[in-house]
C-alpha cells in the first residue's frame, strides 16, 4: 500500500476515534475463541464426555449451504481445504443477527493432509461485491444478510470454499485471556506507548485493573494488557498492522492452551463457549480432537496485498486488482501455481476497475 494511503488511514481514524473508542474497546481481540475453539481441544480421547458437555454451552445455528455460493470447481480444487470464516462482530450484546458489522475477519485453512493452519485476515473496507447490494465494504456483508451473506460474499469474491463459520461477542474478552493465565507476546519499542494509551479505557471498560508495560521484548501480557496490544493502529502499517497483532495473539494463546491443565481449560471453556454463535456440530468438533495437538500454524497474512484507498459514499480499500489479488492468495494459501480466477472474480474485477478507475 503506498504510503500517501497510510497516512490517510491514519488520519481517518484519528479523527473518528474519540467516538468509536469506546466500542471498539473490545472488538478485534474476540476472534481468538473460536479460532481456539475449533482447532485446539485437544486434552485426549479420555475427556472426550467431558468436551461433548461443555460444547453444549455454544449457541448453535443451521445455515442453507445453498445460499453460500461456492463454485463447483472451487470446492473441487480445494478439497484437500477446510476453510472456516471467523466473524468478530461490532455488538456487546446477546445479538448476532443483521446490523452487526464483522469489524473482524479471518479465514482459518486447515491443510487436511498436512494438518497446517492459516490465519488470513481479510481487511474490514475491502471494496467487494455483495449479492443484492452492489459494490461496498466486505464488513457490511454480515450486517446485510448475518453469517450466511458473509460467507458467500468470501465465497464469491475469493473464490473459497467456505461453509463453517463460528461468530464472537465481545463481552469478558479480557477474563477469556486471563482464564488462560496471559499470552506471550513480543512487544516493540514503538508499540509501548500506544499499548499504555488504550490501558486505561480498557480497563474502564473491562473493569480490570493492570500496570503499565515498562520494556519491550518477549513478555506475558495479561487480558486488558492484551486487548489493548490488539487494538494499536498507530505505528507503521496502521489498520493493516492492526489484524496482523491479532493474528499474532491468537496464535500465542493458541500454543498456551496446549500446555493448559483440564482445570484451566474448564474455566476457559466456561467464559469463552456461551459466546460462540455457529453451525458447527459439537460432534464435528469433537471429530478434531485426535488431530488437534498435531495442528501447526504455518501461515498470518492479510489480505487483500494490494489496496488503494477510494473515496466515494465513504472511504474503501480497493484491491489492485481483485482478480490478481485472489490469484496470487491461491498461489500463496493453497499453493496452485498457475491459478486462473473464476469468471465471477474475472466479472467483478472489471466492475470494480470500471467502477474506481483503479486497474
Amino acid at each position: 500500500m503506498e504510503k500517501n494511503e497510510e497516512e490517510r488511514i491514519g488520519t481517518r481514524t484519528k479523527r473518528n476515534k474519540k467516538e468509536k473508542k469506546k466500542k471498539k474497546a473490545l472488538k478485534i481481540f474476540g476472534v481468538i475463541i473460536a479460532v481456539i475453539l475449533i482447532i485446539l481441544l485437544g486434552i485426549g480421547a479420555g475427556g472426550y464426555w467431558y468436551v461433548k458437555d461443555k460444547l453444549g454451552k455454544m449457541q448453535q445455528v443451521d445455515i442453507n449451504e445453498e445460499e453460500l455460493n461456492i463454485d463447483t470447481q472451487v470446492e473441487e480444487n480445494l478439497s484437500e481445504y477446510r476453510n472456516i470464516a471467523i466473524f468478530a462482530i461490532d455488538s456487546r450484546e446477546d445479538d448476532y443477527g443483521k446490523g452487526n458489522r464483522s469489524d473482524g475477519i479471518i479465514i482459518a485453512t486447515i491443510n487436511n493432509k498436512t494438518k497446517e493452519v492459516s490465519l488470513t485476515s481479510v481487511y474490514r473496507d475491502c471494496y467487494v461485491q455483495i449479492e443484492g447490494h452492489g459494490l461496498d465494504k466486505i464488513t457490511h456483508a454480515y450486517s446485510y444478510g448475518e453469517a450466511p451473506l458473509a460467507i458467500s460474499t468470501l465465497n464469491t469474491n475469493l473464490d473459497l470454499n467456505i461453509k463453517e463459520f463460528a461468530t464472537v461477542n465481545f463481552d469478558s474478552v479480557a477474563d477469556i485471556v486471563n482464564a488462560l493465565g496471559g499470552v506471550e507476546i513480543n512487544v516493540e519499542s514503538s508499540e509501548i506507548k500506544y499499548l499504555n494509551s488504550y490501558i486505561p479505557e480498557t480497563s474502564r471498560v473491562t473493569g480490570l485493573k493492570t500496570s503499565q508495560i515498562t520494556r519491550a521484548g518477549k513478555q506475558t501480557l495479561d487480558g486488558v494488557q492484551a486487548v489493548s496490544y490488539a487494538r494499536i493502529r498507530y505505528t507503521a502499517g496502521g489498520d493493516y498492522k492492526r489484524t496482523e497483532r491479532m493474528r499474532t495473539v491468537i496464535m500465542a494463546a493458541a500454543e498456551k492452551l496446549k500446555t493448559r491443565s483440564i482445570g484451566e481449560i474448564n474455566k476457559f471453556l466456561d467464559i469463552a463457549l456461551p459466546k460462540i454463535y455457529t453451525n458447527i456440530s459439537a460432534g464435528e468438533i469433537l471429530s478434531m480432537v485426535p488431530d488437534a495437538l498435531n495442528y501447526k500454524f504455518t501461515g498470518n497474512m492479510g489480505w487483500p496485498y494490494e489496496v488503494k484507498g477510494y473515496t466515494g459514499a465513504a472511504w474503501y480499500g480497493v484491491p489492485i486488482t481483485l482478480e490478481s489479488n485472489v490469484k496470487k492468495l491461491h498461489q500463496d494459501l493453497f499453493k496452485e501455481e498457475n491459478y486462473e480466477p473464476t469468471e465471477t472474480v474475472k466479472t467483478i474485477s472489471n466492475k470494480i476497475i470500471n467502477k474506481t478507475g483503479y486497474r
